[in-house]
């Protein structure tokens, strides 16, 4: 077994990155376990229950993968969101959805927040909706979701900048509430949204259709530089220390082997931005620093999201990044999401680790 380890440092606002450790190993006959889902599930978002039931991933599937592990590494699927593959006022507005994309869970006000995405492979006639759960564990008697339908969308010639997918909720400390969200045309939005229904507090008008649901006020905050290549999207932010830390993907995330999506990420003293990566160059002129790129076994690590875990014995917290990307080993069982250990110090350096080796003890 061969490994390689690289490192990049993240220093405050202006210097970003992480340890990116990633296995490459020989053409063995039997490889060492890993933390890594072995099914299909593209897209993952996580969260830990306070009720010792464990994490919970949520993952782009047919009503959306639901997926469960005591210690993060192994799994089990219990269920999905939707009993139908898609929502019938998401199967209405877009006729030709098969399934539902790039879920993203948040605890808000005592319940979970699970946004997700309807679309078509390259349309921009999409949408973004909202349910909710008093809990995530399915044993429990209080187990229901709750579908808030839709949240806001995008059409052509209605939305020109922006692709109604792939949306992430940021809670900050004083309790206001983000929404990030954009695939391809002209990068990553967000807007302020209200923490009580978990949309925009209000929308624009529109002369041709009142009806369309674009949220007022928003902005962008990420976008690349180049018209050649649009590809970002997966927006994702965490907060540390005082500072904002804006994550996309960029690159193909569904070739296989050929995938070339890859991680980087912007810092902010503002939830909204302006996001600059490592060298100073603002996420809205192209600007990012890498944090996560493709190796010779994983190809196409994209998508990711944060969580964290409670040690039950001292109450410490784990900071985990979850993502997804291709076996090169076996690629035709698609997207696999893995878990990595995040680790911080007190001047703001994160380091991301190798892929999890081993049970997490509780």
């Amino acid at each position: 077994m061969i490994r390689k380890h690289v490192k990049l440092s993240l220093f405050l606002c202006l210097t970003i990155g992480g340890l990116f450790c990633l296995p490459v190993f020989s053409a063995e006959p039997q490889q060492k376990k890993l933390a890594v889902l072995s099914f299909d599930t593209p897209d993952p978002t996580a969260i830990e229950l306070p009720d010792g039931s464990g994490v919970y991933v949520f993952s782009t599937a047919r009503g959306i993968t639901i997926t469960n592990s005591r210690n993060l590494f192994d799994w089990e699927r219990v269920g999905r969101v939707f009993a139908k593959n898609v929502p019938d006022w998401a199967k209405e507005q877009i006729p030709n959805a098969k399934g539902i994309w790039a879920p993203d869970i948040v605890f808000v006000n005592g319940q979970y927040y699970l946004y997700y995405s309807v679309s078509t492979w390259g349309s921009q006639r999409s949408a973004i909706g909202l349910a909710v759960n008093k809990t995530l564990n399915p044993n429990s008697p209080d187990y229901f979701w709750e579908d808030r339908g839709i949240v806001l969308e995008s059409a052509p010639q209605e939305t020109p900048d922006y692709n109604a997918i792939d949306s992430a909720m940021f809670v900050d400390d004083n309790g206001k509430s983000y929404l990030f969200w954009g695939s391809f045309w002209d990068g990553i939005k967000a807007v302020e949204i209200d923490p009580q229904t978990g949309k925009p507090f209000k929308y624009r008008k529109h002369n041709n259709n009142n009806n369309l649901k674009i949220p007022d006020g928003y902005i962008s905050v990420a976008r690349r530089e180049s018209a050649d290549d649009t590809s970002i999207e997966a927006a994702y932010v965490v907060k540390r220390g005082g500072l904002y830390y804006l994550f996309t993907s960029r690159g193909g995330c569904c070739d296989g082997e050929k995938s070339t999506y890859h991680i980087v990420a912007g810092c902010s003293k503002l939830p909204l931005g302006p996001y600059v990566d490592r060298n100073g160059k603002p996420m809205t002129q192209g600007g990012g620093t890498l944090v996560l790129s493709g190796t010779e076994r994983w190809k196409g690590t994209g998508h990711n999201g944060f969580f964290q875990t409670t040690n039950s014995k001292d109450n410490t917290k784990n900071d985990w990044l979850i993502l997804a990307a291709y076996d090169a080993n076996d690629p035709k069982k698609g997207r696999l999401t893995q878990i990595r250990p995040v680790t911080w110090d007190n001047s703001g350096w994160f380091t991301i680790g190798d892929v999890l080796e081993q049970p997490l003890e509780k």
